[in-house]
């Protein structure tokens, strides 16, 4: 049996916090240990300890929700954001936020997201020992990724977008839903999502290999990669041969000297 997933509950309204203490009674492995009404009361209770997920509500007395999260400790517990509010969610996942869930709060929504809280707790207890900085590739990757559009915040899982290009100024989020404009940098995607999977393989692109099908060789000596949609990236020949490196193929003449 799993250890009992402890979550805090911040909200000041009571009819939001009977909600999600229900929802949690509900759900296996998981225990309410506590109720905050505003930013103050969340900190003292996770300076108290014993608080591994708080279900943070954005607008409250005094400290915003934002403003909580950005004061919680170092290695503190993880934070869901349950509001109404789904402007504010580019800021909350670009501050570390596991997950942002819209009020009415589902129980099926509310159990996912906190199956995603406790998938990272047992990697914050093994770095805990570690003294260097943790570098940019190292936080933890995104749930999703919030893309803003014309039609509001999409949040796509990074395991399906299967690559992203730069086209006249502008970037395009290929996934297997949709393709999206987003107002991000081809280095601020690079910087949000898991660099496992996905490569800058072009000064113009960035491609996650799970989801390449084919690699055809070009004369310059990069690859056009072709996507299980259809698409085709252009591989230029430097990280081509980090491809061919990373794939563990042979060496070509390309890659001599």
């Amino acid at each position: 049996m799993r250890e009992p997933l402890r979550v805090l509950i911040a909200d000041d309204e009571l009819l939001a916090r009977k909600r999600l203490s229900r929802l949690l009674a509900a759900l296996p492995d998981v225990s309410v240990c506590g109720e905050a009404v505003d930013g103050d009361s969340v900190l003292a209770a996770v300076r108290a300890g014993g608080v591994d997920v708080v279900l943070l509500d954005i607008h409250m007395p005094g400290l915003s929700g934002l403003d909580a999260m950005a004061l919680l400790p170092e290695g503190g517990p993880h934070v869901i954001f349950c509001t109404a509010h789904a402007e504010h969610a580019v800021n909350a996942f670009e501050h570390g936020a596991v997950d942002y869930v819209l009020k009415p709060v589902e129980a099926a929504r509310l159990q996912k997201a906190l199956e995603r809280a406790r998938t990272r707790l047992p990697a914050r207890v093994k770095s805990a020992p570690v003294t260097a900085p943790a570098s940019a590739a190292e936080k933890p990757a995104l749930a999703r990724l919030p893309i803003p559009t014309r039609q509001g915040l999409v949040l796509v899982s990074p395991d399906a977008i299967s690559h992203a290009s730069l086209e006249d100024e502008l970037v395009t989020v290929f996934t297997a839903q949709g393709d999206y404009l987003t107002d991000f940098t081809l280095n601020e995607l690079a910087d949000k999502l898991p660099p496992e999977h996905f490569h800058r393989v072009h000064r113009r692109a960035l491609l996650n290999l799970a989801h390449v099908t084919r690699l055809e060789p070009l004369e310059t000596g990069g690859y056009l990669a072709r996507t299980a949609r259809g698409h085709s990236v252009e591989v230029s020949r430097q990280s081509a041969r980090e491809l061919r490196r990373m794939l563990g193929l042979r060496k070509g003449a390309e890659d001599e000297g």
